[in-house]
């Protein structure tokens, strides 16, 4: 160094206008040198690294037993090469440390897998790959500045990174020589010669540079250092000071606790993070635990002792380094305070908590601060004040009784802003880990949390240090098939049925859920009548609207709540059989919230809110009178918010009814209208299970035989009525089949748009449906779609090829997908049209004016509808638009 430079650093010479230019040009030229060393490093140890990230796990572990061997051996000269150097703790102390840091590591990973692929699940589709994060930058304490680089130098070695230490500049001679002993072993075992390497000396801007240009920060130190490596713009876990508070209860074993606290603050005279700083004492143990601590070597000290011991302890806000790491016994001669021969504890009394007072700081140095609570919960307070006053989320620790305090301990732990919470435990030694509690891994780097400022908020460990690639191999989705328990279908099945619920079930009390129509015609009564013959005890709800409102829904079933039934049975069409569903759910579950459990899911598998499913109450029997719902064998129900005029269909499988009754006798009455809108209903609940993203074998094959069931015998049923009981009888199945089918693959867009337009329009649904299939289909069978639903099993757009096969089996014409398809298009229209069903909204009497004033709420709605997602082509909103638009006006108008 120049004589002009030493005497500037000196307060020397002052420097002239050229010597200042110098000394700038001069520092510079340092800085360039130091930058060119810091990348040389990282030159080397990156081309190491990258060379070592290809060695199997079998090498790894080889490298990284000899270097576990090579600083258990050193353990000693190195302790004694740390106290040496900064004079700081215990060298009996830093043989223990250097002893965990080695052999508790070793032991907590030596069987892990941190090399290429670590996991593997074929069943699920995925395999998990570790991969190095490359080159570390390890910041090294100086309080700990062996025990922290040896566990640094082991968890790099066991991920395969690279590693340049920056030891603290009063550490730097011992750190350089634990990592020379280190990396020789790791060298003869195999490993590549520059895997480490250490800053010869190291600086702010040293270590600011080797943070700003590797690969991943691991810092371990004062908060200043933490937030530098945040700020580096490199990825970094930083962990800071702690500042523990613990709590001895009345209820602690005080013996424990006070042997425990003491060992754990005079470990290595105090410099772990972890170890305790404040004890806060309840009163009616106060004194006991006082005469523990004095038993044990703990000095009490005055008000003017405290005064002289602070001022050694503190300049400023930060803690004197000289006073880092000294004895209890070389603090209070450096204050000028008597205290007995072998006092191994200087402890402050303080009468109440001021947030200003010096002792409730981190002291890295056998001194407490000592407060007397009258009650745990003023105990709490303290505490929790104590640690958000610095040290915030590092640990805390309590000592209560497990058995006859856990209230206490939980409350402690809820309370504590600290990512270790301690129970009975010595702070220091357990916050590291393993020693006290197995599961809590060792570690010399402990997370602090977002409370204080850190990335994590766990001891860190080996597999902070990899970053781990997820193969996710596509898999497809859990399907099923679900069905009631028993589904009656022969015609006069509805007495045997009903006799079951007794004989088999043992059902007593039947409430009966029907519409006013129904109940009027006598159909109610004839149930009444059964259930009478089998000394079966029965009521009857018939206030069901054809669009069951949710009003009327919670009516039902606070009557079912007042007549606790054990089977319902429900007896209509979809109105009176949805609305049942509701009553049951309530009824089952009063708490239920319809507005929750209405709440659009897009896997039912995984629904945010659904009905809650335990204990039936009781049984649920559906018994239609219309074929074509297919509510009976569903876990859907359709139900109308009356103070928004808003249709809610609502899906879970808690809904299912446990038994359905397939009597085409209570079908023979439906007139002609019904007969064709409900059927129709059935026809397109089989056209979009068929077409569903969900659809499967089972759903696939019970639609297409409905389907074929349905064009035969649907016609027949709405033209002879109740003189051809095989039609409806057949068309009956038929939609129960359809109802199975979509109640496990579900619906799609036809149903969506027609629920709408039903409540905005009071169009019959079946009658929607009708209006609406034809523009879904076309709109399904583009063949390319401009979006495709999403869903594992369906992996390419299929509509066309799925229609075409239907056309097939139906025995439709046609030579090529589109002929069949248009084939399939053309029966659907003549079967609509024997319907005598209307193809346009503008046939069911709806005004345009209305029709352009609701179109752009309606789309938004059915959009939002449930049974959208299952369907093969996912729709813009425009693209709705469009569709209800050829559905008012027909195709064979230009659109407005």
């Amino acid at each position: 160094m120049s004589k002009l430079l030493q005497e500037t650093k000196t307060g020397g010479m002052q420097p002239s206008g050229n010597s200042t230019n110098t000394t700038k040009a001069k520092k510079a030229e340092n800085e360039q040198a130091l930058q060119e060393e810091i990348e040389g490093l990282i030159h080397r140890v990156r081309t190491a690294q990258q060379r070592y990230a290809t060695f199997s796990q079998q090498e790894v572990d080889a490298i990284f037993a000899a270097v576990t061997k090579a600083a258990i051996r050193a353990r000693i000269p190195l302790a004694e090469a740390a106290w040496q150097e900064t004079k700081m703790g215990l060298v009996e102390d830093k043989v223990i440390k250097n002893h965990y840091a080695a052999e508790y590591v070793y032991n907590a990973y030596r069987t892990e897998k941190t090399c290429g692929e670590i996991e593997r699940d074929d069943s699920s589709g995925i395999v998990k790959i570790a991969e190095p994060k490359g080159v570390i930058a390890a910041l090294i304490p100086t309080t700990n500045p062996i025990s922290t680089a040896i566990f640094k130098a082991l968890i790099a070695l066991k991920t395969r990174n690279g590693v340049i230490f920056s030891p603290h500049p009063r550490a730097k001679k011992c750190t350089k020589q634990a990592m020379q002993i280190l990396l020789r072993a790791a060298v003869e075992a195999g490993a590549p010669e520059d895997i480490f390497a250490v800053i010869e000396n190291p600086s702010k801007t040293s270590t600011a540079y080797l943070m700003q240009h590797c690969d991943f920060v691991l810092a371990t130190g004062g908060t200043e250092m933490v937030k530098a490596a945040y700020s580096s713009g490199t990825p970094a876990i930083g962990v800071g000071a702690g500042n523990t508070p613990v709590i001895i209860d009345s209820s602690a074993n005080v013996q424990l606790a006070v042997s425990s606290v003491i060992h754990s603050k005079t470990f290595d005279n105090g410099v772990i993070c972890s170890s305790e700083q404040s004890c806060i004492v309840l009163s009616d143990v106060y004194d006991q635990v006082k005469s523990c601590f004095l038993a044990g070597g703990a000095h009490f000290l005055t008000d003017e002792e405290k005064q002289r011991v602070t001022n050694v302890l503190f300049s400023g806000d930060s803690m004197r380094a000289e006073s880092v790491g000294r004895s209890a016994e070389e603090i209070a001669s450096l204050a000028s305070v008597l205290v007995p021969s072998g006092t191994r504890l200087l402890v402050a009394e303080c009468p109440a908590y001021e947030p200003q007072e010096p002792f409730n700081r981190e002291k890295l140095a056998p001194v407490l601060v000592f407060y007397r609570a009258q009650t745990f919960d003023e105990a709490l307070f303290l505490a929790e004040s104590l640690l958000n006053g610095g040290g915030k989320g590092h640990t805390a620790a309590i000592y209560a009784s497990e058995c006859t305090a856990q209230e206490k301990i939980t409350r402690f732990a809820q309370t504590m802003k600290a990512c270790r919470i301690l129970v009975n435990t010595p702070a220091a030694q357990g916050g590291i880990g393993d020693l006290y509690n197995f599961r809590l891994p060792p570690s010399l780097t402990l997370g602090c949390g977002s409370w204080g400022g850190n990335s994590t908020c766990e001891n860190v460990g080996v597999r902070h240090l990899l970053n781990v690639k997820t193969v996710a191999k596509r898999r497809g989705n859990m399907l099923w098939l679900q069905t009631p328990q028993k589904i009656y279908f022969e015609r006069g099945c509805l007495s045997s049925a009903l006799r079951e619920l007794k004989t088999v079930y043992g059902k007593r009390r039947v409430f009966i859920v029907t519409d006013q129509a129904l109940h009027e015609m006598g159909f109610s009564q004839k149930i009444v009548d059964i259930l009478n013959g089998f000394q079966m005890q029965s009521t009857v709800f018939f206030e069901v609207q054809p669009d069951p409102t949710l009003a009327s829904a919670k009516e039902g079933a606070r009557q079912m709540i007042a007549f606790r039934p054990d089977a319902i049975v429900a007896v209509g069409g979809g109105s009176a059989i949805d609305a049942a569903k509701i009553m049951w759910a309530y009824y089952e579950n009063p708490e239920v919230d319809f507005t929750d459990a209405s709440l659009r899911f897009m896997d039912i598998k995984k629904r945010t809110v659904g009905y809650p499913e335990g204990v039936k109450k009781s049984l649920f029997v559906a018994v239609p009178t219309t074929a074509g719902t297919g509510s009976e064998v569903t876990p859907f129900a359709v139900i109308t918010d009356e103070k928004t005029g808003v249709k809610h269909p609502v899906a879970d499988y808690a809904l299912l009814p446990n038994i359905a009754v397939i009597d085409a006798e209570l079908t023979q009455s439906a007139p002609p209208s019904l007969t064709a809108a409900a059927g129709i209903d059935a026809v397109v609940h089989a056209l979009e299970a068929i077409g569903s993203v969900m659809a499967t074998e089972f759903t696939t094959a019970l639609a297409k035989e409905a389907l074929q069931i349905l064009f035969e015998y649907l016609p027949v049923a709405y033209e002879r009525g109740n003189t051809d009981i095989k039609s409806r009888e057949k068309t009956a199945r038929a939609a129960t089949m359809a109802g199975i089918a979509f109640g496990n693959a579900f619906l799609g867009l036809c149903h969506a748009m027609a629920h709408k337009a039903g409540a905005f329009f009071h169009i019959p649904h079946g009658v929607a449906n009708a209006i609406f299939i034809r523009h879904v289909l076309q709109f399904n069978a583009s063949a390319q779609p401009a979006k495709m639903a999403t869903f594992p099993q369906y992996d390419h757009p299929q509509s066309m090829q799925r229609y075409a096969d239907l056309a097939d089996f139906l025995g439709f014409q046609g030579n090529t997908e589109e002929e069949k398809f248009q084939a399939l298009l053309a029966q659907i229209e003549g079967l609509i049209a024997r319907l005598n069903l209307p193809k346009t909204l503008r046939e069911c009497g709806v005004e345009e004016e209305r029709f352009l004033a609701a179109l752009d709420e309606m789309t938004k709605e059915a959009f939002d509808d449930q049974c959208l997602g299952a369907n093969p082509r996912y729709p813009l909103m425009e693209e709705i638009r469009t569709l209800y638009k050829k559905a008012y006006y027909g195709e064979e108008k230009p659109l407005p």
